[in-house]
């Protein structure tokens, strides 16, 4: 089952040349512990944690809720680097701002443009307007991993991972019918991503491009 069109696969990612696809399979992931969650993710409690909700609510920051029955995993263990831990957490951020923004139909929350500027906003403006036209939202479980975070200056970040969406599923808002149709290769993408520090310490995800059935995402 294919959550997620191919729609930012078209866009043009200026880092591009800075995020091979050795990035997915690194050692640099790890799942984040129960007692530290980010909104609308769950985590592992036997591995590192991940950014908290509370850090995600503090400093203006705004809060970002999903429904019971849809959650996103990510899985990444933090570098030590205050600067790289930041971004990685920023850019989850992100990843449920956009879902959220899916769950309300709604291309104008707060978290969406607070969290993603530039081109990547406008394309996933366009990418969420998909699913309110179409009707539809996703239920599940969807697990982001292989996480690679590279900093070429100090308001500049490089951020690669994968998607797993074998276990996140279309659901017709209307009639409540989820297509569970059988998992492909398709279920399994590939980002790269570009992300910059504004003057408020945000990381917003600038720009990015997806890269569905990407063989080094693939179990």
């Amino acid at each position: 089952m294919n959550r997620r069109p191919t729609l930012l696969a078209a866009l043009a990612l200026t880092a591009t040349a800075a995020l091979t696809l050795s990035a997915c399979g690194s050692d640099d992931d790890s799942t984040a512990k129960d007692n530290d969650k980010i909104a609308g993710a769950d985590t592992d409690k036997e591995k590192s944690p991940s950014p908290t909700q509370s850090a995600s609510e503090s400093g203006g920051r705004p809060k970002i809720t999903f429904p019971s029955d849809a959650k996103n995993v990510f899985e990444y263990q933090k570098t030590g680097d205050a600067a790289k831990d930041a971004a990685l957490a920023d850019s989850t951020l992100a990843v449920n701002a956009v879902d959220e923004a899916i769950f309300q139909s709604d291309t104008g929350t707060r978290a969406l443009g607070f969290y993603i500027t530039d081109k990547a906003l406008s394309s996933y403006i366009t990418y969420v307007q998909k699913y309110v036209d179409d009707g539809e939202t996703w239920v599940g479980e969807t697990r982001y991993f292989n996480y690679k975070v590279t900093l070429p200056d100090a308001k500049k970040a490089y951020v690669t991972y994968c998607s797993d969406e074998s276990k996140s599923y279309i659901k017709n808002k209307k009639s409540g019918k989820v297509d569970r149709s059988p998992a492909t290769e398709n279920a399994y993408v590939l980002y790269n991503t570009s992300l910059t520090k504004n003057s408020d310490g945000i990381w917003q995800t600038t720009d990015v491009v997806s890269n569905r059935g990407n063989k080094a995402c693939q179990p």
